[in-house]
């Protein structure tokens, strides 16, 4: 085993530890510190892989912008815990007959599946570097860029329609 195989292990744990810790937090603040977590694994991820570019842009973006937003409206709508849920009776079968599908088909791809014989490619040089992923942004996923600067538009419009209070209530 080298040494970026056992640094991917430990941190694949981190982040499925973070991951598990977000979802099963009752605490609405507590899950959005895991979430952080888990970015600032990813932008590990992104370093292991030789794109420090995008590994910055993980960390100042998500880690930090993005992040920063959501603490802001759970504190501002005040829902720092979760109620109890009134869970409909067939979502917990249903939820553990997905999950019981995503092992199977994890067990059956790590260890039944024929993997491919051959040397992986190596990364382009502009992989991960400011002008690859501007020529990248700009030239291929120019549609998709767009589209996520709408949404982020609109989710931005709708936390700001969700905590203005009619004047005189």
């Amino acid at each position: 085993m080298t040494a970026d195989l056992i640094t991917f292990f430990i941190l694949a744990l981190i982040a499925v530890a973070a991951a598990l810790g977000m979802l099963l937090s009752r605490s609405a603040i507590y899950s959005a510190l895991f979430l952080v977590l888990n970015f600032g694994v990813v932008a590990v991820f992104y370093i292991l892989l030789d794109a420090p570019f995008i590994a910055m842009a993980q960390v100042s973006v998500y880690a930090g912008a993005i992040m920063v937003l959501f603490l802001f409206v759970i504190m501002l709508l005040g829902t720092e815990t979760l109620p109890a849920s009134k869970a409909l009776p067939w979502q917990r079968p249903l939820a553990y007959f997905l999950a019981l599908v995503l092992l199977g088909e994890s067990v059956y791809l790590l260890f039944f599946r024929k993997v491919a014989s051959g040397d992986i490619p190596q990364p382009i040089q502009s992989f991960g570097t400011p002008q690859g992923v501007g020529q990248a942004l700009f030239t291929s996923y120019l549609l998709p860029f767009e589209a996520t600067s709408v949404l982020l538009l609109i989710a931005m419009v709708g936390a700001i329609v969700l905590t203005i209070r009619e004047k005189g209530k």
